[in-house]
């Protein structure tokens, strides 16, 4: 009878889009274990009942127990009401786990309220764990869209989602006897093997960026009765626009693009944050080009390395921005040197009736010209490396998509925040978490184009209620400093991210609105995210833990007494590197493996905390400035003075700007005016002069005769810190 009513519910559910898919082998299915599931909605044990095989016992909590259209559908199925915190419940599942039987424990309790993760409990590895039984990780995949889940209001839902369970490999569970704290661990395990699951269900690893917005689009832009079509993004030019918006002007400019650009071809975006620049991003990318997002904020010289690296023949930028930020003299500099330079305006003027209609119906047709990215370039990005002159950084479609499921697998937003984006483009926190995330997640987003504007930043944040932010430290320790309390009152989530947040800025969050300020961790290899803390394990003065879909490897380095350098390989590593001294080759990753160049250490449970840096670049104000490029623009502007000079370069702590560049040298020649001439003279950054001048006789060496840079650093803390308290003393 039991089978008959199983066999009922199953065709019943299939006929409402519900399917099973298992990950291994069912007749491998083990007699007893432990089926930890995700929980997204009332139909949860239903579509359990119906599909899953090894007649399972279910741990029902109260809230699905009293439901009594769910006890009637599951008369036939062995349940027992379960409290996931009452140890008698516990002992009751260990017992028939050891009978020899397979059983459903929901990890989370309760239903989801944004589909995501929530609470972890520990139920479902103790049941593992006592009873020497293997865990089998499920995933419950699209019933979060419909009338039984809790998400009104946070997801678009519609009468007949498709439902799909996810059914992974058993896997042994075993606590590791020497924990201090077990429970921690039991359910952070748990909640790494279903957050590993819920990744590895949603990563398409073969769709284009494109693609992606399209099919977001599908789900995010109409929503109810009437259809009315949300305005998911807005500017400082202030008009909302939606998908559909931002679609039909990305095929209308891709068609203008493909006129003076050829397929495959990098072609510079010279933009601020702004909608017609994820247009035009999203134009590019529909017709397989590759957008090079160029930093504006590094000097004309650095600007002319990055077009040679990325090997551009055309440059699209905005005549108003231009005008704005004073740039005309750098276009100049840029077409002297043979670039072709394209006003969005002059476009828009030229843009036929045709092509705007072609665009609208493209839209209609849910038309998507290459819907395949995969291993495909997808845009190309800049860093400056250890090397000093700047590096392209080639990311795929894979790369980026995988970076922002991985992000969703870890945090979830929903469509009723708004994340507030002051971060550039051309950085790739600004570009993935700042812009792609919140739009291929259906989330509203502000674009602002500059994150300096302290008080214009607070004002709008207050004025738009938004709930999400992401910054740098420096950045957010200036809206802290300046804003009013009231005016972040609806921030639910604050990320910093691209330098080291410090305890004081934290603190100052915490007591100016209550908020709780999380950090990030990752590199522009790395589409950028690696690490990240999040709502459910945050631990204050980490990184976080390492993103589901990467792997780790810790690597010793000589003087460094605990940790190593951390090595990371995943699915958003990127393709490679175009280097400046040999323009368009590429050379990628050796074996897929990217080393960050930075020392970490790693606790108990999975939290990585940064131990220092070895990689010879300094973070200032979320910038990264090479100190060898230091170094030599030092031994440069001093080489006049003969070659029997040393130079040292390190970076320290700065209270405001994250780091500061501090010159230690035995030529007492050597002055900041000096250095200052030079850099204005060479069209270089400012952010390249070191901030302090030390002046020693001796730089420390090693036997080899290579720099010592890791006890000079020491040195120069200890001069300083002695220096600042005969300044108190005084």
């Amino acid at each position: 009878m039991k089978e008959f009513v199983r066999l009922c519910l199953r065709m019943i559910l299939k006929l409402m889009k519900a399917k099973c898919i298992f990950d291994f082998d069912i007749n491998k299915l083990p007699k007893k274990g432990v089926y930890v599931v995700n929980h997204v909605s009332y139909l949860d044990p239903i579509l359990l009942f119906a599909f899953l095989p090894g007649n399972p016992v279910f741990a029902l909590n109260g809230h699905l127990y009293r439901r009594h259209w769910i006890s009637f559908l599951m008369q036939r199925a062995d349940v027992i009401p379960f409290n996931p915190i009452e140890p008698g419940d516990i002992k009751k599942l260990i017992a028939k786990v050891d009978e020899g039987r397979l059983v459903v424990i929901f990890a989370e309790g309760r239903i989801t309220e944004d589909g995501g993760l929530m609470k972890i409990y520990e139920a479902p590895g103790l049941v593992a764990d006592k009873s020497k039984a293997p865990l089998i990780p499920v995933w419950i995949d699209g019933p979060q869209y419909g009338y039984f889940s809790k998400t009104k209001g946070k997801l678009p839902h519609r009468p007949l989602p498709k439902m799909r369970i996810y059914v992974g490999a058993p896997r042994s569970f075993k606590l590791k006897d020497d924990l201090r704290r077990q429970r921690d661990h039991i359910s952070n395990e748990v909640y790494m093997i279903l957050r590993e699951m819920g990744f590895k269900i949603n990563y398409d690893s073969e769709i284009s960026l494109f693609a992606q917005l399209m099919k977001t689009a599908k789900v995010y832009s109409k929503s109810g009765w009437f259809l009315k079509r949300p305005r998911i993004i807005e500017d400082i030019n202030r008009k909302q626009k939606s998908y559909k918006d931002i679609i039909v002007a990305s095929f209308a400019l891709g068609k203008c693009f493909n006129k003076f650009t050829a397929p495959g071809e990098n072609v510079g975006v010279l933009l601020p944050n702004a909608i017609a620049t994820i247009c035009a991003f999203f134009g590019l990318s529909a017709y397989e080009r590759t957008p090079v997002m160029i930093n504006f904020s590094v000097g004309v010289k650095n600007m002319l390395s990055m077009c040679n690296t990325a090997q551009l023949k055309t440059i699209i930028t905005s005549k108003t921005f231009i005008i704005k930020g004073k740039m005309e003299n750098v276009v100049e500099e840029i077409e002297q040197a043979g670039y072709k330079v394209v006003y969005l305006e002059d476009i828009a003027k030229k843009m036929s009736v045709f092509t705007k209609i072609s665009a609208l119906l493209n839209y209609k047709v849910k038309h998507v010209p290459h819907p395949k990215g995969g291993n495909k370039k997808a845009v190309i990005l800049f860093t400056s490396g250890s090397e000093g002159t700047p590096k392209a950084v080639l990311l795929s479609h894979a790369n980026i998509i995988a970076n922002v499921n991985q992000l969703s697998a870890i945090q979830t937003i929903t469509y009723k925040d708004l994340l507030f984006n002051a971060l550039p483009m051309f950085h790739s926190f600004g570009l993935t978490v700042g812009t792609l995330f919140p739009l291929f997640e259906g989330t509203k987003l502000f674009l602002y184009p500059s994150p300096l504007h302290y008080r214009v930043v607070a004002e709008l944040v207050y004025e738009l209620g938004a709930t999400l932010m992401i910054g740098t430290d420096t950045f957010l320790r200036g809206y802290a400093k300046i804003a009013h309390p009231y005016d972040f009152h609806n921030v639910r989530l604050m990320y910093s991210g691209g330098e080291a947040a410090k305890p004081d800025t934290r603190s100052m969050w915490m007591e100016h609105g209550g908020i709780r300020m999380m950090e990030a961790y990752g590199s522009t290899e790395c589409s950028p995210v690696i690490t990240a803390n999040n709502g459910i394990f945050n631990k204050f003065g980490s990184i976080g833990k390492l993103l589901p879909g990467m792997q780790y490897r810790i690597e010793p380095v000589d003087g460094i007494a605990t940790g190593g350098e951390l090595c990371v390989k995943g699915p958003n590593i990127m393709l490679g590197y175009y280097m400046p001294d040999n323009p368009g080759v590429l050379v990628p990753p050796t074996n897929g493996w990217y080393h960050t160049g930075d020392v970490v250490d790693i606790d108990e449970i999975g939290f990585f905390t940064i131990k220092d840096r070895i990689k010879r670049f300094a973070k200032i104000g979320g910038e990264m400035v090479s100190l060898n490029a230091v170094q030599d623009m030092v031994i440069a502007a001093t080489s006049a003075m003969g070659p029997d000079y040393n130079y040292g370069v390190v970076s320290i702590p700065h209270e405001s700007k994250g780091e500061q560049i501090v010159l230690v040298t035995n030529n007492k020649e050597v002055t900041s005016s000096m250095l200052h001439e030079y850099v204005k003279n060479n069209g270089m950054s400012e952010l390249y002069l070191p901030r302090i001048i030390l002046y020693h006789d001796k730089l420390p060496v090693f036997a080899t005769g290579k720099s010592d840079n890791v006890t000079l650093k020491k040195e120069v803390l200890a001069e300083l810190n002695e220096a600042n308290n005969n300044e108190k003393a005084a």
